[in-house]
């Protein structure tokens, strides 16, 4: 394990994570002794519209991995028109790789619930729910509690703090679908409905969660709002690049010797937060890595320097998405990896849409072949031209982000596929596990 120098540690920037190592950092107690709730008190004599100004100000984007600016989104909501407004809180969190919300609702889940009575209250919207993923039941256990404390303390319910405005706040668990993760379908689930996702327009916008105004986001991003209100938006852009802005949640997971949460600013590099975690494990150098999740297209060793914001890893050829950096090394194998993957949409895929049901159950199928040594060199045209026929064809992006991994580590890995082949690597899957393969 390697020591990381001095230069490279004050790369780290904890603020969503400042509190997390914090004795009963989860209690309102200890919350409110450590700025706990102070944004809201400063947020609730302002008007709506400048702290949606002063979102925007700050360059705030999404943290659930498109990267929308969101105090535009926030802006969307279509004032004076008589309809509830709802904000809506995407604590999914189903991406393979992914655990950065997760902690954060753990370890100190009243940064969440400040974010959302602050955010509520700019947007207007008078009740507020958190859609968390069904399995997390710590996760939601914690939150449930520190609504019911916030509610004890006059921060949620009537007349919040004597400023007049109202807020009811929701912890809804899901059935534990990843789909769900996806907005529109997050928003049928949470109305009763089988978790799918709509067709748009309409957006949620203007027609979301009951055909109100809705503003859907991440939790790493309400969670920001708090830290942005205290510290303002020039504070928040001396983080970042200039156009990602503030720090980010970095999931390190694989072959490193300490994997974990690091908190940077966006633009930081693999090579840097590879020394973070301490190096790679001893024996492995690194090969290939997802810089945002499975749906996001692999990198290699070439990609070590590439800045981790929206704009170096799109010019890199890939998505920052949910900075779930999973890193693998090469005793590691890119086909097996693909494979896995793949499983995991083809058994996600809501099978609402044709592209995305029937292309991942058959790209499935071909690996199968591939990885139990019977593969051919046509099945590598079938895979590209199934995620032709599944990118920009699905309904949503689960269709579009199964094929990044194909298609990468077709581009990236071509020998390996090569290798299972034509004979050279031995055949990873048995004949057993081959069955419905043909």
């Amino acid at each position: 394990m390697t020591t990381p120098r001095p230069e490279t540690l004050a790369k780290l920037t904890p603020v969503l994570t400042k509190r997390w190592l914090s004795p009963d950092a989860w209690q309102i107690g200890t919350y409110e002794k450590l700025d706990g709730y102070a944004a809201l008190r400063k947020a609730l004599k302002a008007h709506p519209d400048d702290l949606i100004q002063l979102v925007k100000d700050s360059g705030l984007r999404g943290r659930g991995g498109a990267g929308f600016p969101t105090g535009l989104k926030w802006g969307f909501i279509p004032q004076g028109d008589g309809k509830p407004h709802y904000l809506v809180v995407n604590a999914d969190e189903g991406e393979p790789g992914t655990c950065k919300d997760l902690p954060l609702m753990t370890h100190d889940p009243h940064s969440l619930v400040e974010g959302v009575i602050i955010a509520s209250y700019a947007i207007r919207a008078n009740r507020a729910y958190i859609y968390i993923r069904g399995e997390a039941v710590h996760a939601a256990r914690r939150l449930r509690n520190a609504v019911e404390e916030a509610k004890a303390k006059g921060y949620l319910g009537k007349n919040i703090l004597g400023s007049g405005f109202d807020l009811e706040l929701v912890v809804h668990s899901g059935a534990g679908a990843y789909i769900c993760g996806e907005e529109t379908a997050l928003l049928d689930s949470l109305e009763g409905f089988r978790g799918q996702p709509r067709l748009r327009p309409p957006f949620p916008a203007t027609h979301g969660l009951y055909a109100s105004p809705t503003v859907v986001n991440n939790v790493g991003t309400i969670a920001s709002v708090p830290y942005i209100v205290l510290g303002g938006a020039d504070w928040w852009k001396s983080m970042g690049t200039e156009k990602s802005a503030g720090p980010m949640i970095y999931s390190l997971s694989g072959r490193i010797a300490n994997p974990g949460q690091y908190e940077c600013g966006l633009g930081i590099t693999l090579r840097e937060l590879i020394e973070l975690a301490g190096g790679m494990q001893p024996g492995h150098n690194l090969r290939f890595w997802t810089p945002g999740g499975s749906s996001t297209p692999l990198l290699t060793a070439e990609h070590l320097d590439v800045p981790l914001d929206f704009e170096g890893v799109a010019a890199a050829g890939s998505i920052l998405g949910t900075t779930a950096t999973q890193i693998f090394s090469d005793q590691d194998c890119p086909v097996y990896a693909t494979y896995r993957w793949l499983e995991f949409y083809h058994h996600e895929s809501c099978g609402k849409c044709t592209p995305c049901r029937e292309g991942n159950y058959w790209m499935v199928r071909v690996y199968r072949r591939i990885l139990a040594g019977q593969g051919t060199h046509d099945d590598l045209d079938t895979l590209l031209d199934t995620c032709d026929n599944i990118l920009g064809r699905s309904f949503c992006g689960l269709g579009d982000g199964a094929t990044s991994s194909v298609t990468s580590s077709l581009k990236y890995f071509k020998q390996d596929y090569l290798d299972y082949i034509e004979g050279r690597t031995a055949p990873k899957l048995s004949d057993k596990q081959l069955v419905g393969a043909h």
